[in-house]
């Protein structure tokens, strides 16, 4: 005796979704983002951050929805998607951290002197921000996301001198920014 494979729930309505029909997308959109969003919510613990992974989820689903396998429903395939997108983001933002804390203790020169400042991870990302847009940039490509000079050089089509001079203006500029909130909260 066979077994008679039976539709999943909301087959019909993946089968118009890929052929790329908007109503049937918009559907399981409202279908699954409830239980999608709390998925993503449960890990990354933010709002905000769940409902983004929330829809890069749907986009990629719908985007690769050819590649779906019918042997699992559509819903446990959108979970999965919401799970590593979600786990990437953590594994991202833990990366990060880890690189500003070891930029955390920045030496300051005075008089031939060296002092050590410690500063939060917060407090750097709060003085990252106000940097210029060049100086942010090849601060955060050289030491939040490891390329060399020379990547960077070409990623922002500037020479590799210019790379390192300007990282070195934004190092400059994050310690003084950071000096004197320390010294204007004494």
């Amino acid at each position: 005796m066979s077994e008679i494979a039976t539709p999943h729930i909301h087959q019909n309505l993946v089968d118009k979704a890929k052929q790329n029909n908007r109503p049937a997308q918009s559907q399981l959109y409202e279908l699954y983002s409830k239980a999608i969003f709390n998925s993503c919510y449960r890990i990354v613990n933010d709002s905000f951050i769940a409902e983004d992974i929330m829809h890069d989820a749907f986009i990629q689903a719908f985007k690769n929805i050819l590649q779906f396998n019918e042997n699992s429903t559509f819903g446990a395939w959108l979970k999965k998607i919401a799970i590593n997108l979600s786990i990437n983001h953590l594994t991202r933002e833990k990366l990060i951290a880890q690189k500003l804390e070891d930029y955390k203790g920045l030496h300051i020169e005075e008089d031939e002197q060296k002092e050590q400042l410690d500063f939060s991870i917060s407090e750097i990302k709060e003085a990252l921000v106000q940097l210029p847009t060049n100086y942010r940039l090849v601060f955060s490509l050289y030491l939040i996301e490891g390329y060399d000079h020379e990547e960077i050089g070409e990623i922002m089509n500037i020479s590799k001198s210019t790379s390192r001079s300007q990282l070195s203006r934004a190092k400059k500029q994050i310690r003084t920014l950071l000096e004197h909130r320390k010294y204007s909260t004494l």
